[in-house]
């Protein structure tokens, strides 16, 4: 089968992400085999990609926003049948027997297995997933548009809710992503009115379509205090600026896998009263299975950029330049 694999991680002009000929995989015991449609670009893809995240195997398939249909069920496999459209995302195992799965924390398993790190992922034509950890999903939605929603949008919806925004608060939102764009949309159809802070003019334009109530650059500063905010940018630099943007007893959760350095904190400027920090690890099943509900009844949509399968290394490219407006979204077929 057609798939793309990190072969070198490292800068992006070295290729590290290189398209190989691969032995179709084979269901296990509990897995589901599935029919690659589409498959969301995300930054932790380019992470692993530059070695921002160390590999966990030689020779990796990427993407955990895994759209397609089950062809092929392993042994005593019997939540799906053949045909039936399900979505692949990040968490793919945990032990269930830790104090934090038997807590409702699974997210924070150490034993904890993820799609296109710890096993082969959606850069693919067909992929393997146990099948406890796919969601079902509606057959007669648009795979493209779907695909963003299985990162960044579960992702994206844990950390809104770490964030504890209060019905119609004033929500604060750094870096404007995939992740971002689609957790703007909840926050705006719940009732919050959303400041974006963003470098990118084009990322600005997209939020005050999506209904924003401003947008501008970080250092500017939001036009109100923020009783929340959610740094989806990997810069560490921002959280002193984003802390200082909260009201008294805000919170500012922190959602990326992967963060340059933070700068040191000035207690009574961005800490006292009571703000908050908190950091996003990954997600619950049950996180991913209320978000595609909530994401269902508010028609949230994602602004999508559609890419063929074998431009891979173009699209995640184009991600670490800052190009993508919305979210890549690879096709097959």
């Amino acid at each position: 089968m057609r798939a793309w694999v990190v072969d070198r991680p490292g800068p992006m002009a070295g290729g590290p992400l290189v398209e190989a000929s691969l032995p179709e995989p084979e269901p296990g015991p509990g897995e589901v085999r599935v029919r690659v449609e589409a498959c969301g670009v995300c930054r932790t893809d380019l992470h692993l990609a530059l070695g921002e995240l160390a590999p966990r195997r030689p020779r990796t398939v990427p993407g955990h926003e895994v759209v397609g249909v089950v062809d092929a069920l392993g042994d005593g496999a019997g939540r799906f049948a053949p045909g039936d459209r399900v979505g692949i995302a990040w968490l793919r195992g945990t032990c269930g027997r830790c104090r934090f799965c038997r807590t409702g924390r699974e997210n924070l398993c150490p034993d904890a297995a993820f799609t296109g790190w710890d096993a082969d992922g959606g850069y693919a034509e067909l992929a393997v997933v146990p099948e406890a950890y796919a969601y079902r999903l509606p057959a007669d939605a648009d795979a493209v548009a779907l695909a963003p929603l299985l990162c960044a949008g579960i992702v994206g919806y844990r950390a809104l809710k770490r964030a504890e925004l209060p019905p119609g608060g004033r929500l604060g939102i750094y870096g404007f992503g995939a992740s971002a764009h689609v957790v703007a949309q909840v926050a705006i159809g719940q009732g919050a009115r959303v400041h974006v802070l963003t470098r990118s003019a084009a990322a600005r334009a997209l939020a005050l379509e999506l209904g924003a109530a401003s947008a501008g650059p970080a250092a500017d500063g939001p036009p109100e205090p923020l009783d929340s905010a959610v740094l989806f940018a990997p810069a560490g630099a921002l959280v002193p600026v984003a802390m200082r943007a909260l009201d008294a007893g805000g919170t500012l959760a922190v959602a990326g896998i992967h963060l340059s350095d933070v700068p040191g904190l000035d207690y009574q400027a961005e800490l006292f009263r009571e703000r908050r920090l908190l950091s996003v690890t990954a997600n619950t099943r049950a996180d991913g299975e209320e978000f595609l509900r909530l994401a269902a009844a508010l028609r949230v949509r994602p602004t999508v950029d559609p890419r063929p399968l074998a431009g891979a290394d173009r699209a995640l490219a184009d991600l670490a330049a800052d190009r993508i407006t919305g979210a890549a979204v690879l096709v097959t077929g």
